[in-house]
């Protein structure tokens, strides 16, 4: 069953490539949606996929790479916004 999910992490996030992370895990399972980094410090992203496929990449983002420490997390569900692959978008 394909889902989509939309996250908020915040923590140390930004400037230890918690994006090129996020997008690596997810084209490698082969899910669609962004990835962004937001004014407030924190990172956002859409997970559109299989059910078992988004929440590896989420358990993947409670994780981080190795520079990263993940304080929270939150997730909520979304609605699939039709990207045809997964991509980092501008900065909010």
């Amino acid at each position: 069953m394909t889902v989509a999910c939309h996250l908020s992490i915040r923590g140390r996030v930004q400037g230890v490539g918690f994006r090129a992370f996020v997008i690596d895990r997810a084209r490698l399972l082969g899910l669609r949606g962004w990835v962004r980094n937001r004014r407030d410090g924190s990172v956002e992203a859409l997970l559109i996929g299989e059910d078992d496929t988004v929440n590896a990449v989420i358990a993947d983002c409670a994780r981080g790479p190795g520079l990263a420490h993940v304080q929270h997390l939150e997730k909520q569900p979304a609605h699939d916004d039709g990207s045809t692959d997964f991509q980092a978008r501008p900065s909010i």
